[in-house]
């Protein structure tokens, strides 16, 4: 089972709105085939896994990082193609919950004589599905909010430099990250000043990140990166209701898809933005700021994990700040997190925090 989580891992950011699955056969105390699922979703973990098996399967143990899936839907369930082949026996972490699954596909495997066990590596298993679970679960996809910031907490000089306050080796584990998400979301803000590319560079050719801005105005440079690139990688944009009808027309002429969004006071719900994203099917977000989309998130509890890449330089009261207004007034209502991780990256520290 660890090795089959282990080839899931290697399609994460890739199969949205699929879960990111993988698959070890196993006949006689020897791996005769194994799968994982492909890039948009499918073919699945099982199918692939049984086509390097052949009639190796037949009386051999499958392990699935999830159960497999029983629902026809542009492929037949996986289930029929593991009865077919004549697997004797399904190891599984547990249950899907997507509700056209959830114990549908146990129970095919059980009525067909298949034996099926579960509860193998939950743990690790749940870790490695949260996105998926968390969209299937509460509309959602889960939000990892990365900053980065000098010694004392700065994210840029009074002057708004910022390229680069951490080093290299950072810079490339951020790209990791962004390959293993589906989509790389920042605030207006951000785009604006930075004018970043927002795509994954250094780790070959593959399937882009959605590249997401969170603006209420779609108040956005028209001759920036991400307006050049629409259709080159997607571009998706949550905008509040009050847009100009020429300046949606001109980024949907780019490419851009736009998603509307509800108000918070005079600012974009970002509930209403995520549950607008889990609803097109995206899994895992991973957010690189600015400050007041990151006070957004963490003010609305909607961080389900915290990094946090620290600098060996100091910029001082001037600096500005890597996090908005959020009116913590006592240390009681300010949002608490548990450290997970930490370890050197390069010259700099990361550290990984959950909520408490």
């Amino acid at each position: 089972m660890a090795h089959a989580l282990s080839l899931g891992r290697r399609c994460m950011g890739q199969t949205w709105p699929n879960p990111a699955v993988g698959c070890v056969i196993v006949r006689d105390g020897r791996i005769v085939g194994r799968g994982w699922t492909q890039a948009g979703g499918r073919p699945h973990a099982e199918t692939e896994a049984l086509r390097g098996a052949g009639e190796a399967a037949r009386g051999a143990t499958a392990y699935v990082t999830l159960e497999p899936c029983a629902h026809h839907g542009l492929t037949p369930p996986c289930t029929e193609a593991l009865i077919a082949a004549g697997v004797a026996r399904v190891v599984s972490p547990f249950a899907d919950s997507d509700p056209r699954v959830s114990g549908r596909g146990f129970a095919s495997l059980r009525a067909a004589g298949i034996e099926v066990t579960t509860g193998v590596l939950a743990a690790e298993a749940a870790e490695d599905h949260a996105g998926f679970l968390a969209r299937i679960q509460r509309g959602r996809p889960r939000v990892t909010l990365k900053l980065a910031s000098s010694f004392d907490g700065r994210i840029a000089t009074a002057s708004g430099e910022s390229q680069w306050i951490t080093g290299p080796e950072a810079r490339v584990w951020v790209h990791g990250a962004r390959a293993r998400s589906d989509a790389v979301m920042v605030g207006a803000g951000t785009a604006r000043a930075d004018d970043p590319a927002l795509t994954v560079r250094g780790f070959g050719a593959r399937r882009q990140p959605v590249r997401v801005v969170v603006s209420r105005l779609l108040d956005l440079p028209l001759m920036g990166q991400l307006a050049r690139t629409a259709q080159e990688a997607p571009v998706w944009i949550c905008h509040g209701p009050d847009i100009r009808p020429e300046i949606r027309e001109a980024w949907e002429g780019l490419g851009a898809t736009l998603l509307p969004c509800r108000l918070a006071g005079r600012q974009i719900d970002p509930l209403s933005a995520l549950e607008a994203l889990g609803e097109r099917g995206l899994t895992r977000v991973f957010c690189e700021g600015g400050g007041a989309l990151a006070a957004t998130l963490l003010g609305a509890g909607l961080v389900d994990e915290l990094v946090g890449f620290t600098a060996g330089v100091v910029l001082g009261a001037e600096g500005r700040p890597g996090l908005g207004a959020l009116g913590v007034g006592r240390l009681a209502d300010a949002p608490r997190f548990e450290l997970i991780e930490s370890r050197a990256v390069g010259a700099d520290v990361l550290h990984v925090w959950r909520p408490v």
